[in-house]
C-alpha cells in the first residue's frame, strides 16, 4: 500500500496557491442558518460532482469549502479526502469488489462515492480511527438514503475493518503493469505505456510522484524585486521559504497562508507557478526589444515571464482562443507592471492569417497536451483521459506547431512545450515536424542557468539535443517537456 497521508498537507498547498479560499460569511436571518456540513459531507458532495457532472476537482472544492465555512482543521480533512478519494480510484474499487461480490456495478453513484471515500480513510489515513470512518458514513447514508443503503454500507465497511490488515498487504505476485497500476492506482493502458517508453522502474516511480502531494512555488518578478529580498519578506510574514533548485526566479513555500493574498502578490512582485513551468520562458530567452508571440497564452503566466525577462522593452503578443480568458492574461500583466504584452483572442490554427509570415522574432506554442505531468494537481485526469485522447490531442498539436512556425522569422526561435510525459505528444511531434520542415532545427544553445540543474540531476547528458522531457520525481515539479527550434537563415 502507498505511504500514509497527511491530512492537511494538500489543504496548505491549495490555500497558499490560491485555489482554495478564505472563509467568508454569508448574509441570513438569524436562526434560519442551513445545517453545518461536516468536512466528510463537503468530501462527499465534491467527489458527486466530479464524478457525475465532470466538474473539475481543484473548482469544486473551492466552491464547497466556501459555501461550507469549515475550521481550517476540517477543510484540510476535506481537501485531503477529496484528492486523496480521485488518486486511489482504482486501488479504493479493486478492495471494494472483493467485499461487494455482486452488483458492484449497479451501486448508486452517491453511494459508490460514500464507499470509496471511506474506504480511503481506513486504508490509507492513520490517524482516522476506522470505527470513525464507518460511523461517520452510515450516518450520512442514513441521511440521504433509506435503511437499505445504510445497512448496506455499513455492512461492507465492517466487513472491510475486519479485514484491514490482509487488504492494506501488497501483492507482488502480479504481472509489472498490473501490480504498478493497483499499487498507486492507475489505469493499466496508462502504465503499460509508460513502461514501454520509460522501463518498469522509472515508471512505477512516475506514478508514485504523481500521488505525492505537490508543493507550493512562487517566481520572483526581477523587475521589481531581487530573490533574496523576496525570501526575506516572505520569512518575515510566517513562510518557510528556500530558493528554487532548478531555476533562479523560483521560490519553493511551505507553511503560512494563501500566496494569493499575501501582499507581495498583490504588488506584483511574484506569481505562483510551477517551477517546470518557469523553465520555458527561460528557455525562450527572450531580449528585450524583441517581437515575441505566445500562441496559447491563458492564464498567462509564461507570457509574463517572457515580458519580464524582456526588461518589458519590445512586444508579447499573448493569444488564446477562449474569449473569457483574455482578461485573466490582461490582469496578470498589470499586477505586474508589465505594459509590453497585448492580449488577443482567436484559434491558434489561423494566427499565420491574422500575422504576417516571418514576422516574430521568437514563437511559443505551449500546446494543448493530455496533461499527465501534473496528475498531482488534477487527479481525475487518470480517469478522465483514453488512450484514443492522446492521438486527438497529438494530431491538434501536429497542425498547430506547423502554423506556428509559419510566423517565425529566419533565423528565429520556436519554442514547443507541453505539461505532459507522453513521447506521441513530445518527442514524436518534434521529430515529425523536422522530416517535413527542413528549415528548422533542434537548437542547444539553453541559457546556462538553465542546463546546469538538469545535468546535475542527470535529466541530461552529454548528448543533450535541445529538448528536455522533465518528469514529476525529478525535481517534485510538474512532468513538462520543453523543445527549442532555430529556423536557419
Amino acid at each position: 500500500m502507498a505511504q500514509r497521508r497527511q491530512i492537511t498537507f494538500r489543504h496548505r498547498f491549495w490555500r497558499r496557491c490560491g485555489l482554495i479560499g478564505r472563509k467568508h460569511r454569508s448574509g441570513g436571518r438569524e436562526n434560519q442558518q442551513p445545517k453545518r456540513l461536516t468536512s466528510r459531507e463537503v468530501a462527499l458532495n465534491t467527489l458527486i460532482k466530479v464524478a457525475e457532472a465532470g466538474a473539475y476537482s481543484n473548482l469544486q472544492l473551492n466552491r464547497a469549502l466556501q459555501d461550507a465555512e469549515l475550521s481550517r482543521q476540517d477543510a484540510g480533512l476535506a481537501t485531503e479526502l477529496v484528492y486523496g478519494t480521485i488518486q486511489f480510484q482504482r486501488t479504493l474499487d479493486d478492495t471494494l469488489r472483493k467485499l461487494i461480490t455482486k452488483g458492484f456495478d449497479k451501486i448508486s453513484p452517491w453511494v459508490l462515492s460514500l464507499l470509496r471515500l471511506s474506504a480511503y480513510q481506513m486504508l490509507y489515513l492513520d490517524r482516522i480511527p476506522p470505527h470513525a470512518a464507518v460511523n461517520e458514513a452510515v450516518q450520512i447514508a442514513k441521511r440521504r438514503g433509506h435503511s437499505g443503503i445504510s445497512g448496506m454500507v455499513n455492512g461492507v465497511l465492517r466487513n472491510m475493518e475486519r479485514q484491514l490488515a490482509d487488504l492494506k498487504r501488497p501483492n507482488d505476485d502480479q504481472d509489472p503493469i498490473t501490480r504498478i497500476g493497483l499499487t498507486h492506482s492507475y489505469p493499466n493502458w496508462l502504465v503499460k505505456r509508460w513502461i514501454k517508453v520509460y522501463g518498469e522502474e522509472k515508471a512505477e516511480a512516475i506514478c508514485a510522484a504523481g500521488n505525492n502531494p505537490p508543493h507550493a512555488s512562487l517566481r520572483v518578478n526581477l523587475l521589481r524585486i531581487s530573490r533574496e529580498k523576496a525570501l526575506e519578506l516572505l520569512a518575515g510574514a510566517g513562510y518557510e521559504a528556500m530558493p528554487s533548485p532548478l531555476t533562479p526566479y523560483g521560490i519553493i513555500v511551505s507553511g503560512g497562508g494563501n500566496l494569493a493574498a499575501a501582499d507581495g502578490y498583490g504588488k506584483g512582485l511574484w506569481s505562483l507557478q510551477d517551477e517546470s513551468s518557469m523553465l520555458v520562458a527561460e528557455v525562450c530567452a527572450p531580449a528585450p526589444g524583441m517581437r515575441v508571440l505566445d500562441c496559447c497564452a491563458a492564464p498567462g503566466g509564461k507570457t509574463s515571464h517572457l515580458a519580464e525577462l524582456m526588461n518589458n522593452e519590445g512586444a508579447v503578443i499573448a493569444n488564446d482562443v477562449h474569449p473569457h480568458k483574455r482578461n485573466l492574461v490582461e490582469e496578470q500583466a498589470q499586477r505586474l507592471g508589465l505594459t509590453i504584452v497585448e492580449a488577443v483572442t482567436g484559434d491558434a490554427l489561423e494566427l499565420a492569417l491574422r500575422f504576417n509570415a516571418d514576422s516574430f522574432d521568437l514563437v511559443l506554442l505551449d500546446a494543448p497536451c493530455s496533461g499527465f505531468g501534473v496528475i498531482r494537481r488534477k487527479p481525475e485526469i487518470k480517469w478522465t483521459k483514453k488512450v484514443e485522447d492522446v492521438s486527438a490531442i497529438a494530431d491538434l498539436q501536429s497542425r498547430l506547431i506547423k502554423e506556428a512556425a509559419k510566423l517565425v522569422k529566419p533565423g528565429g526561435t520556436l519554442v514547443y512545450s507541453t505539461c505532459t510525459i507522453e513521447r506521441q505528444e513530445n518527442e514524436d511531434q518534434i521529430e515529425s515536424f523536422l522530416r517535413e520542415h527542413h528549415s528548422f532545427e533542434l537548437d542547444t544553445d539553453w541559457p546556462g542557468n538553465v542546463l546546469e540543474p538538469l545535468r546535475l540531476a542527470g535529466v541530461i547528458g552529454d548528448s543533450f539535443d535541445g529538448s528536455v522531457q522533465l518528469l514529476p520525481q525529478h525535481f517534485g515539479s510538474d512532468g513538462f517537456f520543453i523543445a527549442r527550434l532555430k529556423r536557419k537563415q
